[in-house]
């Protein structure tokens, strides 16, 4: 049976979801929206249900807005790893969705993980 594009990505982002809750611990979630022309992270607490910081490229302060490559996820990344040690966040579950890990999604890990998110 062949799969459109949309119904692939809806069955993988179930299964990294349902793999991260079983690997949770109580720890946050950096969860990862990518589309055509933004991006944006935030850290949510799924125990309370609340945000805990968020960053997107949307946001006039980064000068990025409409604007979806490799070095805007850099800077993301580095503003949510900024944000969410503000908010008293050492250690995340990066959920990346349904998106592979490569290309933007990676660039904004790797500058999360250097801004001191451990994942």
């Amino acid at each position: 049976m062949a799969l459109n594009k949309r119904e692939l990505f809806l069955k993988r982002r179930l299964r990294v979801r349902n793999k991260l809750r079983a690997i949770t611990d109580g720890r946050p979630r950096l969860s990862v929206h990518r589309s055509s022309k933004n991006i944006s992270v935030q850290v949510i607490d799924d125990v309370k249900g609340v945000t805990l910081a968020s960053a997107s490229s949307l946001e006039k302060d980064f000068g990025v807005v409409g604007k979806n490559n490799v070095e805007v996820a850099a800077k993301i990344g580095a503003a949510i790893a900024e944000r969410a040690k503000a908010a008293g966040v050492e250690e995340v579950i990066f959920d990346r969705g349904g998106f592979l890990f490569h290309g933007k999604i990676k660039a904004l890990a790797d500058a999360a993980r250097e801004g001191g998110l451990k994942f």
